[in-house]
């Protein structure tokens, strides 16, 4: 988990400062990796639903590391998200240098009972706006000879996900995307790096309604939840240095490991007990 893209970290600092376009940059993982980003020097485009919350980090970063921030309200679950956000890159005259896919979300319930409406935003926006992007702003990257992807994904990932099917499949695609992209990349200059954190304390979990699930417990979020703030600076550092995958976490690393050690079927049955409604015996 350590594989490195012939890109270093160093040949990347180089250059000018780098603009970073962040998506789900309103809060949570996004906006700590903006902190880290802006600290550094980089430039930002913010992007997500809520402006108004991106209008005051812009200001805020900008005051306080002399960078400049763009912000640009979307929603990606738009079908034509991708090609709306590039043509407002490109009317502001920027260069995207690094891209952040952080845009996600989950949600908790049985397949077969989950709203599809729900399903249907989920593989909009952890899949298709992800790919899109990237797709997007890459060619560009590896044109100049100089770039940085950032696809956040999940130790779910490693992970079949009941209760969580979806969400659980749509990191393990993210994962597998990630690893795919960045060897083709080998020797460009630009590498794709996954953020592969566990719970993270922020509003994921309320969002997608983890407070029915038995595995945020108190002896669960003890062990392995990790702070924004950590998953950021852990996954900016992995990024510049061209890493292709990071899990970050101690416990995490040990839990994305199971697969190898345990029969699949045996996996999903933990994983369905772990994560099972408090209130099932």
């Amino acid at each position: 988990m350590t594989q490195q893209n012939h890109a270093t970290k160093d040949q990347f600092r180089a250059t000018q400062p780098a603009t970073a376009l962040i998506t789900g940059a309103s809060g949570g993982i996004g906006e700590a990796i903006a902190r880290q980003l802006a600290a550094r020097g980089a430039h930002l485009i913010l992007v997500a639903r809520s402006e108004g919350k991106m209008q005051t980090l812009a200001q805020e970063l900008g005051n306080k590391h002399g960078i400049q921030a763009h912000v640009i309200a979307l929603d990606l679950t738009r079908p034509d998200a991708g090609e709306v956000l590039q043509r407002e890159v490109s009317a502001r005259h920027l260069t995207v240098d690094i891209l952040v896919n952080n845009a996600g979300f989950g949600g908790f319930s049985e397949f077969w009972m989950q709203d599809a409406g729900e399903i249907n935003r989920m593989v909009a926006v952890n899949i298709a706006a992800l790919t899109d992007l990237t797709r997007r702003f890459l060619p560009d990257m590896v044109t100049r000879g100089r770039g940085r992807v950032l696809n956040v994904a999940s130790t779910a990932a490693f992970l079949p996900g009941p209760l969580m099917a979806v969400y659980y499949a749509s990191k393990a695609y993210v994962l597998s995307f990630s690893e795919g992209v960045n060897e083709e990349l080998r020797g460009t200059g630009v590498s794709v790096t996954a953020l592969c954190p566990g719970p993270v304390a922020t509003g994921f979990q309320d969002a997608a309604s983890l407070g029915e699930s038995k595995l945020l417990n108190a002896g669960t979020r003890s062990l392995t939840m990790l702070t924004a703030d950590d998953v950021a600076q852990q996954g900016v550092n992995a990024m510049l240095r061209g890493q292709a995958v990071l899990v970050a976490g101690s416990v995490n690393k040990v839990q994305s490991l199971m697969p190898r050690f345990l029969p699949r079927a045996a996996v999903a049955r933990l994983i369905a007990r772990v994560q099972a409604r408090k209130e099932a015996v």
